[in-house]
């Protein structure tokens, strides 16, 4: 069931007095309860219940004159107009990589994948209690500021090169677009090699110890990377699958 209990004594307060969410709900008294626990937080929140209109907002506030940005969207699925879905899977392919937050009443493992696919960073089914809500919130942020890369300057591997402070990879010759995680898993291999690593230390180094998600979004992820650098997705050349252990480079 939802709950109205607030999570008091928030850690991180600095980072909320600035995070900035928008909330993308259309039932009133689930929306309602969302913005009343996230300000209580600490956090800015924006509402829209369509996602005609989130996508209005998402699309249009780097143009803006004012400071329109945010730093995380809780994205329902079921929607009026466009569901939540083909807003994150467009935000996605016009390369927006806003963290996403989805809302779904659908519980299945092939509804969680399908929502990890299209794009999103988690996934919450409803009903679900408004201290979980948070602390996903909260680990997503966190992760979002405290995301780094190596200081080394150029990794080279058979023909890619990556750039690590430019943050730009390229194949034979062609830059390719990764999104911030893509990006990371791929430096974290090319600066290791050959190394096995389990789902777990993936999760571990780059979504961070706090992630409440499951190991599928790993796989979710190097499927990815796999489809912009490999001529072959299902024969790997790089990125290898170690059957029982987790995956290697190389």
């Amino acid at each position: 069931m939802l709950s109205l209990e607030i999570p008091q004594n928030s850690a991180f307060p600095e980072l909320l007095k600035i995070a900035r969410i928008l909330v993308v709900e259309d039932e009133e008294i689930i929306r309602d309860m969302i913005v009343l626990a996230l300000e209580e937080e600490g956090y800015e929140v924006v509402t829209v219940n369509d996602g005609t209109a989130a996508l209005k907002l998402l699309q249009s506030s780097e143009d803006s004159i004012l400071d329109c940005s945010f730093d995380l969207v809780i994205l329902d699925i079921m929607l009026p107009e466009i569901n939540g879905l083909d807003v994150c899977r467009l935000l996605r392919y016009q390369s927006n990589f806003i963290p996403i937050l989805i809302l779904s009443a659908k519980a299945s493992e092939t509804d969680r994948v399908l929502g990890l696919e299209v794009g999103a960073d988690d996934y919450l089914t409803k009903p679900f209690s408004i201290r979980e809500l948070i602390a996903r919130c909260r680990a997503m942020l966190r992760r979002q500021s405290f995301q780094t890369f190596s200081h080394t300057s150029i990794y080279r591997y058979g023909e890619i090169t990556l750039f690590a402070q430019e943050c730009q990879v390229f194949l034979k010759g062609k830059e390719i677009n990764l999104s911030p995680k893509e990006f990371r898993l791929l430096e974290l291999f090319m600066n290791y090699p050959r190394r096995v690593w389990s789902r777990e230390q993936l999760i571990e180094q780059i979504w961070g110890t706090d992630f409440l998600g499951d190991t599928k979004t790993v796989d979710v992820h190097i499927r990815w990377l796999r489809e912009k650098l490999e001529v072959d997705p299902s024969q790997p050349e790089y990125l290898k699958t170690v059957r029982g252990f987790g995956y290697r480079f190389g």
